[in-house]
């Protein structure tokens, strides 16, 4: 999913004028929602997703401490995480987080948000974010030890522990998750989703991975995009969509294991489906398959590292050989920090009529846009895009990638200059793939 840059004065705005009238601090609703409609703790994990911000959450500052002493003058503060150091993510001085830190300082984590005991994690981080921390422990209870950890050591995922206190103490503290605490994670986890986490670290120097790269848009927030051409990228549309605005300026960076340094360019073009409709796709899963965008950057460093080919695998492999095929994935993931972590031999699990496919590759918030390949060889080809996932009561979430059959037939008028972001005119033949 696109990051965000949270700015304050927004969340402040959207705390105080992002809720109809009619919502009670017990029942927010959406902004533009009927005024009496009521949302699941699903539907404001949505929300806060899409947003970038979060509203005011059943819990906050109930009961406070009578021990902790502090404020909330950090710019983080009333957010429902806690960012105190020590014990928080450490944007905040000590002790100006205090409505979303006391009760984890004192330990005392209770059910009093409202979506607590529905078999759903809503803390943040870990789970949908509509609950402050430590106000929905029924439901999260079985991984609060991996609250603020990740797998950011430049050694994590080999296996070895290297945390300070139950390791060898070569990595920062909370930063080897994986080798010291175990792979496995519950199927509710809103991170790494199958029950572990086999994800590894992508060597970057090396193809088919020093050519999957990020894009940091100059709007905020960056995704995975991967050189499919000299100067052509492929990713996920909602990053360059925002607020009914498409925006794809930025800078992709890649290679970043390479000896002498990255390689970047400037994007300066885009191409996207002309079905795509970001409030149809933020609304609902009819639009999952048009969850693709072809990039045009200004240096063609394609030449240079080369690239990765391009492949409608269902139409080619039939479903049957779709679902066996090995898949590469690599992205940035937000929990591994400058590394770009990802994937070996995962599948396809459904493959559905709308042009997407449900996966089992690990993938989280920051891999928006990575490639699903298959390897023929020494060579690669980008057969699906990461996109978004559906909800799955009882069971990990659904994973769902945009397959390349719906981009591919653009592809070629698009890098000869034919189709520019002024221009969604389709395919001169062939047409566009059915859904």
């Amino acid at each position: 999913m696109r990051h965000h840059i949270w700015i304050a004065a927004l969340a402040l705005v959207m705390s105080s004028s992002s809720f109809a009238q009619s919502a009670t601090p017990d029942e927010p609703a959406l902004v533009g929602a009927p005024d009496e409609e009521r949302l699941t703790s699903r539907d404001i994990g949505n929300w806060l997703r899409q947003a970038g911000v979060k509203p005011p959450k059943p819990g906050a500052g109930n009961a406070p401490s009578t021990r902790y002493t502090g404020n909330d003058t950090c710019q983080w503060a009333n957010d429902g995480e806690c960012d105190d150091p020590g014990i928080g993510t450490g944007a905040c001085q000590v002790g100006t987080d205090y409505s979303d830190c006391w009760r984890l300082v004192e330990g005392v984590e209770d059910n009093t948000c409202r979506w607590a005991n529905d078999g759903e994690c809503d803390e943040p981080g870990f789970g949908t974010g509509a609950c402050t921390q430590a106000t929905d422990l029924a439901d999260c209870g079985d991984i609060i030890h991996l609250r603020f950890r990740n797998d950011s050591c430049e050694t994590a995922f080999d296996g070895v522990c290297n945390e300070p206190g139950v390791g060898d103490g070569t990595c920062p503290d909370r930063t080897d998750r994986a080798d010291c605490f175990g792979r496995e994670r519950p199927l509710t986890i809103n991170d790494h989703y199958f029950g572990r986490d086999d994800r590894v670290f992508h060597d970057t120097s090396v193809f088919p991975w020093s050519v999957v790269g990020q894009v940091s848009f100059d709007s905020g927030g960056a995704c995975t995009a991967t050189l499919i051409g000299s100067d052509i990228l492929v990713t996920a549309s909602h990053c360059i969509n925002e607020d009914g605005r498409t925006d794809s300026r930025g800078t992709f960076e890649t290679a970043y294991d390479r000896a002498g340094g990255p390689l970047s360019a400037r994007v300066i073009d885009h191409f996207i489906d002309p079905d795509w409709d970001e409030r149809r796709f933020s609304s609902g899963d009819a639009l999952d398959g048009t969850d693709w965008a072809l990039l045009r950057i200004d240096r063609p460093l394609g030449d240079t590292l080369g690239h990765v080919g391009v492949r409608g695998l269902v139409e080619t492999a039939g479903r049957r050989g779709a679902m066996a095929a090995d898949l590469y994935q690599g992205g940035y993931s937000w929990d591994t920090g400058t590394h770009l972590s990802g994937n070996i031999g995962c599948h396809m699990v459904d493959i559905e009529n709308d042009n997407t496919m449900a996966h089992d590759c690990d993938t989280t918030r920051g891999d928006s846009g990575s490639p699903f390949m298959v390897r023929e060889g020494d060579e690669y080809f980008v057969v699906a895009t990461d996109s978004n996932f559906r909800s799955n009561p009882g069971g990990p979430m659904i994973y769902i990638a945009a397959r390349s059959e719906r981009w591919i037939p653009y592809l070629e008028d698009f890098a000869a200059g034919r189709l520019t972001n002024t221009g969604a005119e389709r395919p001169a033949t062939g047409g566009k793939p059915p859904k």
